[in-house]
């Protein structure tokens, strides 16, 4: 990692809110607007600008991506972004990943255990180092990714970032809710509606609402997860099975990779304000920690649920009846009515997930429609939080199956888009964040072309697709050795996005 004293620190001051009543008389338009819509525009910027300077005194925050001035990267508590990942991984959509292992894959606890434990150790780094990014630039992650996507390059992986954003978010809840609709006198709706609005109350707020929230999530969730093992610990058992195939554990390796490695794409969100003389070093530390930590446990306790759950016979039927709500449910059913109260807290532990995911899609927005960052950050977390809530009860009383689907998806962009970026850093600019003119970060003509990053990235994925070993599609050498997808379409990206690159410097200039 750079050394911080050769770094040259550079300010954007943000465009605020209300910038945009410049648009009455733009010079760009050729024509100003009859005096009608003007008054009419003018008095819904001053409204407009009244609510959020009203919503800033209750500590709401409406900067969208606009840089973060070097002045006010004040944090130094590395702590707090240790508990953002710490929290937003202690829930329960690590367990139901972890279960997959034995039910989906075939494979046994300890097998299931060692790839958690391999694959979340290495996925866990992109993420954590992306975190080191926000001190230093003052850059949310997918406006930083302009300066190797372009700034209308940068527009797909936001989409596929906000698209990502939403499917997670829904799996969570319905989830969650399915989790509360296990007990007999609570609907899951209502669950969903409660996680809902918890979601939309902590984003809305913005960074130092998600700080304090994630600071405190993880205890209840982790008191529940205490008491199941506790109390089911003689169940476990690793039962003999048919040795897992390479083919069985890349698959699974391919859903571990789809939970860490979208999280890549939102890390600096939180750490933008971090003084940035920081220690590096830290900031990777605690992050990659705050990662692997409870995704590692979790998982794993997942796992062993699954795979003992043929030799206990109410976790069998729990979990034929109701998927991992029915396990949990079974599992949590010798502490009697206190196991119903530990299942609530379950049912709302997404919330820690879904709100840091929904903070960074409501940042999203801005980077995908480039006009609304005139806009405050804060509406577009209501969108999304409505949209999730709809399509979340729409989808309450179907198959959870789906979940490894899409984590089986989505992982194939994260993993091209972070590696253009660690090469355009590593590589193009040689590690110094002096080489990022952050003044650029909404000028197109002074940010690169784009076309390097996008077309290594279609190559990366095209030419990996007969290794893809899916639900949706299996390629001729996914069939014969496992999903190698993810691993092939990273290599090939690195690869050709090198040359694409140089040579789209050269006819570009920069």
């Amino acid at each position: 990692m750079e050394d911080p004293g050769n770094i040259t620190y550079i300010g954007s001051s943000p465009k605020g809110f209300g910038d945009d009543k410049h648009v009455l008389d733009s010079p760009e338009t050729g024509t100003h607007s009859p005096p009608a819509a003007a008054a009419t525009a003018t008095a819904t910027v001053h409204w407009s600008h009244l609510v959020s300077e009203k919503l800033s005194t209750w500590g709401v925050e409406s900067r969208g991506i606009q840089p973060v001035d070097v002045e006010d990267r004040t944090e130094t508590h590395f702590v707090k972004i240790f508990f953002v990942w710490f929290s937003a991984n202690t829930t329960v959509v690590p367990f139901a990943l972890g279960t997959l292992g034995p039910t989906a894959f075939g494979l046994s606890l300890s097998e299931s255990c060692l790839a958690v434990f391999l694959f979340n150790m290495i996925f866990s780094i992109y993420p954590a180092y992306y975190a080191t990014f926000g001190p230093r630039l003052g850059l949310r992650q997918l406006c930083m990714s302009r300066y190797t996507y372009g700034y209308y390059g940068a527009i797909v992986p936001s989409l596929l970032s906000i698209i990502r954003g939403f499917g997670f978010c829904i799996l969570s809840t319905v989830l969650g809710g399915q989790v509360l609709g296990s007990l007999a006198d609570i609907g899951g709706s209502i669950g969903i509606l409660i996680i809902g609005g918890a979601s939309l109350f902590i984003s809305f707020g913005g960074i130092k609402f998600v700080n304090w929230y994630e600071n405190y999530a993880w205890i209840p969730v982790v008191v529940v997860f205490v008491v199941v093992a506790s109390v089911n610990g003689k169940h476990f058992v690793d039962a003999p099975v048919t040795p897992g195939t390479l083919a069985q554990i890349s698959n699974f390796a391919v859903i571990l990779s789809g939970q860490m490695l979208p999280w890549a794409a939102l890390s600096s969100d939180y750490t933008v304000y971090f003084h940035p003389r920081v220690s590096s070093w830290r900031i990777f530390a605690y992050s990659y920690l705050g990662f692997c930590m409870p995704t590692i446990a979790l998982q794993c306790l997942g796992a062993a649920a699954a795979a003992s759950s043929p030799f206990v016979p109410h976790w069998k039927a729990g979990y034929a009846q109701h998927g991992v709500a029915g396990l949990l449910d079974a599992m949590l059913s010798p502490v009697g009515k206190f196991g119903k109260c530990l299942m609530i807290i379950l049912s709302l532990s997404v919330t820690a997930a879904n709100a840091p995911t929904i903070y960074s899609m409501s940042l999203a927005f801005q980077t995908f429609i480039p006009p609304l960052v005139a806009r405050p950050r804060y509406v577009f977390s209501v969108f999304a939080v409505v949209l999730i809530n709809v399509l979340a009860l729409a989808g309450l009383h179907k198959s959870n199956a789906n979940l490894s689907d899409f984590l089986g998806i989505i992982e194939y962009w994260a993993g091209t888009w972070v590696v253009a970026v660690l090469v355009e850093h590593m590589v193009i600019r040689k590690r110094k964040f002096a080489n990022y003119d952050v003044r650029s970060w909404d000028i197109p003509s002074q940010l690169p072309l784009g076309a390097a990053a996008l077309g290594s990235s279609i190559l990366g994925f095209g030419l990996a697709i007969p290794t893809i070993s899916q639900v949706w599609y299996t390629g001729p050498i996914g069939r014969k050795f496992g999903d190698a997808g993810i691993a092939v379409s990273m290599l090939l990206t690195a690869l050709f996005y090198f040359p694409l690159r140089r040579l789209e410097k050269y006819w570009r200039g920069f």
